[in-house]
């Protein structure tokens, strides 16, 4: 990554030794007669530390960064945005922005102030850059940290104060290097996959949908487990599958059936997104298909009292909404 990322995202640029200073002038502003300074409505509830992989695009970074700013209009926070450069630059100086934005609410008088402050900093400095992230961040709120795009989990390893001191590990292993879902990360109680988060709406649907069912009616003759998934959605396909298991497995499943789960992938430009199909001994079935495109789903089971269809609404969680889902829960 060179500085595009940095480059394209908003903010003014300050030195990096200014940006105490310069985040505190940003609230000073005289407000309009009989209207209260915005300094009364920055009222931060956390820190969210956004942290770049080397291969994200200026487009990415700045999508990532709105759904950033969507997230703290409704739980307000100090955003540190980091930028790393490849190594062999010859530019080995820390870069700085800040950026501030309200929002309104219902009336002028409902309104929340957030502060951002973006990094870009050279891989041969990382050593200097938790320093900086220390005194950056606001010392008497959580700190939940968010990996974007992770090409090298050795290098993110390094990272300890912020792997350690954050009520949160996040990471997208849509777009992560395999080996992240492996890698014994520092507390590991506090790892969350955004894949599993954004599938919220799915596992709700499916479990609603089940539990008209006895635990015994649903694991009685089970076969095998079978997830299936457009090539995009092969994150979320694993995480559903992953998820069956367990709790298919809480219901009793025989070991041999869910040894045979697997998952397949479907030809691009179909009309189904996302398949999830438990295959019985017997005529008994449980199928569910969604197209994402469409937003819609389709249920199809006979597992007893004859066989039932059902249409439903279907849908995955937004990034703003899946940080919420993964920080909270």
């Amino acid at each position: 990554m060179s500085d595009d990322v940095f480059e394209a995202l908003p903010g003014l640029e300050v030195p990096v030794s200014g940006i105490a200073s310069n985040l505190a002038r940003l609230w000073e502003s005289s407000p309009a007669d009989g209207a209260r300074p915005p300094s009364e409505f920055r009222a931060s509830q956390m820190n969210l530390v956004l942290h770049f992989g080397l291969p994200t695009t200026p487009v990415d970074a700045v999508a990532q960064f709105d759904a950033a700013l969507r997230f703290t209009e409704h739980y307000p926070a100090r955003i540190l945005v980091l930028c790393p450069r490849a190594e062999g630059g010859t530019d080995l100086a820390m870069r700085a922005k800040i950026y501030s934005e309200c929002f309104i609410g219902q009336s002028r008088h409902e309104m929340s102030c957030i502060e951002a402050v973006i990094l870009s900093y050279p891989q041969e400095r990382r050593v200097f850059l938790e320093d900086q992230v220390s005194i950056i961040v606001e010392a008497d709120l959580p700190v939940y940290y968010w990996v974007h795009r992770m090409s090298q989990v050795h290098k993110i390893a390094t990272y300890e104060w912020l792997l350690r001191n954050s009520n949160r590990f996040l990471l997208d292993t849509a777009v992560s290097t395999p080996e992240a879902q492996t890698y014994p990360w520092p507390r590991p109680d506090g790892f969350r996959d955004l894949a599993h988060a954004r599938l919220l709406p799915v596992r709700q649907s499916i479990g609603q949908f089940l539990s008209a069912y006895a635990p015994a009616a649903i694991v009685a003759g089970l076969r095998q487990v079978t997830v299936a998934a457009r090539a995009e959605y092969a994150a979320e396909a694993r995480v559903l599958l992953g998820w069956a298991r367990t709790r298919l497995e809480a219901c009793g499943a025989p070991a041999p059936a869910l040894a045979r789960s697997a998952v397949r992938t479907l030809p691009a430009g179909g009309g189904v997104s996302l398949e999830l199909d438990f295959g019985y001994v017997d005529e008994r079935e449980f199928r569910w298909r969604a197209d994402f495109t469409r937003g819609c789903s389709h249920f199809e089971s006979n597992l007893g009292g004859g066989r039932q269809t059902l249409p439903m609404a279907a849908s995955l969680l937004s990034t703003e909404a899946a940080l919420g889902e993964a920080i909270f829960f």
